[in-house]
């Protein structure tokens, strides 16, 4: 029985990097932190520890921070990825494919009674940004997303129709409070993309489907926002999707004799439920190498 290396690759995780634009006075803020990882002709360093055709990690970090400053800042996440992994597999002929991972935060100009200051900033909350770029030779494939998206409708929302077992404690509800942090990953088909028009399209069809989906449960909420983006982009393949139903209590006040007609609840951290889901079209090309290294779902 023998012994052999199997797939791997390598670089430098997490290299935090703030560019900011100082092409005219107000300035504009890019906050990313990004991962590179390299795949090769590596057998001989893993095996004999010949460093020869190993890229040195530091080397990759460099890369990123040099990049930014000769391609005059970093734009889109994908498009900044996409000419970083074209970088390392065509400029370097032991590495033949490339792995760039971006996830970018948001900062606003904080508002002032003269308006928005022109260099002070104040770090947005709601999602961040992400994207996963995989090259290998001429193939390219682009994963982008985002996490921590956190939504709420206060009503018009209903669970019902469930199995029962001697287990069961849940009441049926035909009116309660639905809240999740959307996770959503979507896998492109090519790479001539509009990226930051495109990625503003996909979450505010989410969030309108979202809110005008009469939900009957978290998983109808989620196929309805997914639906809604396949239908407007045929750019995308795919979207994978992971949503905690972030659980809402109604709090009985009946011992201090107040009735609570939905107005005061218990938000609860956990135990929580977990809906993940893919919603694609059922002719997608394949998705090559572009879910690589992307957890299961999202």
């Amino acid at each position: 029985m023998g012994i052999r290396l199997g797939d791997n690759q390598y670089g430098k995780a997490e290299v935090r990097m703030v560019h900011v634009d100082r092409g005219t006075a107000v300035h504009s803020i890019k906050d990313i932190n990004y991962t590179s990882q390299l795949r090769g002709d590596l057998e001989s360093v893993h095996t004999e520890g010949d460093n020869c055709k190993c890229l040195p990690t530091d080397t990759q970090k460099n890369t990123v921070y040099a990049k930014a400053k000769e391609w005059g800042g970093v734009g889109a996440i994908e498009d900044f990825a996409l000419k970083m992994a074209r970088h390392f597999v065509d400029e370097h002929e032991y590495v033949y494919g490339a792995r760039q991972e971006a996830e970018e935060y948001s900062w606003e100009r904080i508002a002032t009674s003269a308006g928005p200051h022109d260099h002070s900033f104040v770090r947005s909350g709601g999602e961040v940004r992400n994207t996963v770029v995989n090259k290998d030779g001429d193939k390219e494939w682009v994963v982008s997303g985002f996490t921590g998206l956190t939504v709420l409708k206060s009503t018009g929302s209903e669970f019902h129709g469930y199995p029962k077992t001697k287990y069961t404690t849940l009441p049926e509800t035909d009116d309660r409070i639905l809240a999740t942090d959307v996770t959503a990953r979507w896998r492109y088909i090519g790479t001539d993309v509009d990226w930051d028009k495109t990625y503003a399209s996909v979450k505010a069809l989410m969030l309108e489907a979202f809110a005008n989906t009469h939900s009957l449960a978290l998983q109808q909420t989620l196929y309805a926002m997914g639906e809604a983006v396949l239908e407007a982009h045929p750019e995308i393949a795919e979207v994978k999707f992971s949503m905690p139903n972030n659980h809402h209590f109604l709090v009985d006040l009946s011992a201090f004799g107040l009735d609570n007609p939905n107005e005061v609840f218990f938000a609860a951290d956990r135990p929580y439920g977990k809906i993940e889901a893919v919603v694609e079209r059922d002719d997608a090309p394949d998705a090559g190498r572009a879910w690589e290294a992307v957890p299961a779902f999202v």
